[in-house]
């Protein structure tokens, strides 16, 4: 049984269908990153995964549950959480507030969370009364992650999460990413930075236009000549 199953997944805004029988599905344990040609539904597909964009047609599954009407606040206290590419922080709250508000449903042991957090990401630690708005990017994104993980969940859903970083930035992002995965949590992410993402995949998928592409393992689509010559730039 698979953790996640969507499948020929239909979904849009308005009268513009993006997803057009999408389907999708991480294992348990595993690393599946989404790549495709800008535009592609990528993004959709992962807020229509989160409950932010209603499923048209198709069905989404989770942990053997059909989660395709929950509302994203079900979807999150089922044990799956998403953490966008852009406005994924309370800017005028603090580094500690910010971790607080990811584990507002937690039975209890914020506190202690919190403390896990900042010892996977100890530049959060370091200085956790600090405004989130005047943090780099790099740690903002580091924060958005551990906001999500407050609520220990098994799957995590990562747009874009090396989007505007450095080099260097990127790596640690990624750093902390395969231990997040060596922790138990699955991860499924969109990534603009298709080489090293996939490189660390199990699996992965090509969307174009909106529809499956291609299908492989992370490597497999390293190594094909093809796909590096179309989506990962030679």
């Amino acid at each position: 049984m698979a953790l996640l199953e969507a499948t020929g997944v239909v979904a849009g805004y308005g009268a513009a269908e993006i997803l057009r029988g999408v389907s999708v599905t991480v294992e348990e344990g595993e690393v599946v990153t989404i790549i495709g040609p800008n535009g592609c539904g990528k993004s959709t597909l992962m807020k229509t995964l989160a409950g932010l964009v209603r499923v048209r047609a198709g069905s989404v599954r989770f942990e053997d549950a059909d989660i395709s009407a929950y509302p994203p606040e079900r979807i999150v206290r089922a044990g799956l959480c998403y953490v966008p590419q852009s406005n994924n922080v309370f800017p005028s709250m603090s580094i500690r507030e910010n971790l607080e508000m990811g584990g507002f449903i937690r039975a209890g042991g914020v506190a202690e969370r919190i403390d896990e957090m900042f010892s996977l990401f100890p530049d959060l630690g370091r200085r956790p009364s600090l405004k989130a708005g005047s943090l780099s990017g790099g740690q903002r994104q580091m924060l958005a992650i551990a906001r999500a993980l407050m609520l220990d969940p098994a799957l995590l859903l990562l747009d874009e999460p090396s989007a505007g970083l450095s080099p260097a930035v990127m790596d640690m992002v990624f750093e902390r990413i395969r231990g997040i995965n060596e922790s138990g949590v699955s991860l499924l992410l969109v990534e603009q930075n298709a080489r090293e993402a996939l490189g660390m995949s199990d699996r992965g998928y090509i969307l174009v236009s909106g529809e499956n592409r291609l299908e492989d393992k992370g490597q497999a689509l390293l190594d094909n000549p093809e796909v590096g010559r179309l989506y990962l730039g030679g």
